[in-house]
């Protein structure tokens, strides 16, 4: 994927991408690229499962839990470009589909613990870097930061936990000029979904391609969001075009109905 208008609207900016290896995280990667950002690809993968890495970009393996971790990181991008401009908290994880009766606690506090703590900590490490000069941080929420969903309890409840976070940190440091905002992606056809999608329908559900015309179906613009609309947004957040936009959650959805 590249930068279709051709802006290099974070040019020479330096971008910290958790869960940067494919999906989601590697498109933002390749658009921030595109728009002419460096800086450094974070997931738990190891690199020889990860897609292309731009140039001017580096890769470190680690999880979003372990503070230790994301905080080598960075400190590792403090030392090769000594500033931090765009933080995007992106790592994820959705659990089973799973009716609210039968919460399995051992999976919600999974799904809590990449969700919500590994965003808390990229924003808190990121926020420290930016405090000398400023920056935008921007978190990967959902539609789902706002609307209940059937049998998803643990992740709904994640998602309108990183809302709520964002939108506090974004009183703490605004006195810093550090942005921080939220995406609120629908259903984007990545890998993963389809994965979702395939199981479902192996215990009697609709069909890959059912699913996802009813999805599209309950859009204004008849179609699913893409990787590259979220990226895009995630372009429009980081740069100077949103710098009077914070404490926000910006819908990427095709304007799901």
């Amino acid at each position: 994927m590249s930068n279709q208008s051709g802006n290099r609207l974070v040019d020479g900016k330096v971008a910290f991408v958790t869960g940067a290896a494919n999906g989601l995280g590697h498109a933002i990667v390749s658009e921030l690229a595109a728009a002419g950002a460096v800086g450094t690809m974070f997931d738990i993968l190891p690199r020889s499962e990860a897609g292309n890495i731009p140039k001017g970009w580096n890769y470190h393996q680690g999880t979003v839990t372990d503070e230790n971790d994301v905080g080598a990181a960075i400190a590792g991008l403090h030392e090769s470009h000594g500033l931090l401009d765009i933080a995007v908290a992106n790592a994820g994880v959705v659990p089973p589909w799973r009716a609210t009766r039968e919460l399995d606690l051992d999976e919600w506090r999974r799904t809590f613990a990449v969700n919500v703590e590994g965003a808390a900590i990229t924003i808190k490490l990121a926020a420290q870097e930016m405090i000398p000069s400023g920056g935008s941080i921007i978190a990967l929420g959902s539609l789902n930061s706002w609307q209940g969903h059937p049998q998803q309890a643990a992740y709904v409840a994640s998602k309108h936990a990183v809302l709520g976070l964002v939108r506090s940190a974004a009183l703490d440091l605004g006195q810093h000029n550090i942005r921080v905002n939220a995406l609120g992606p629908g259903p984007i056809a990545t890998d993963a979904l389809v994965g979702r999608v395939k199981d479902r329908h192996a215990q009697g559900g609709a069909t890959v391609d059912e699913a996802l015309q009813a999805m599209a179906g309950a859009t204004a613009l008849g179609r699913t969001a893409t990787e590259a609309d979220v990226a895009r947004a995630c372009l429009f957040l980081a740069s100077v075009l949103a710098s009077g936009i914070t404490g926000q959650l910006v819908p990427v959805d095709a304007g799901k109905m």
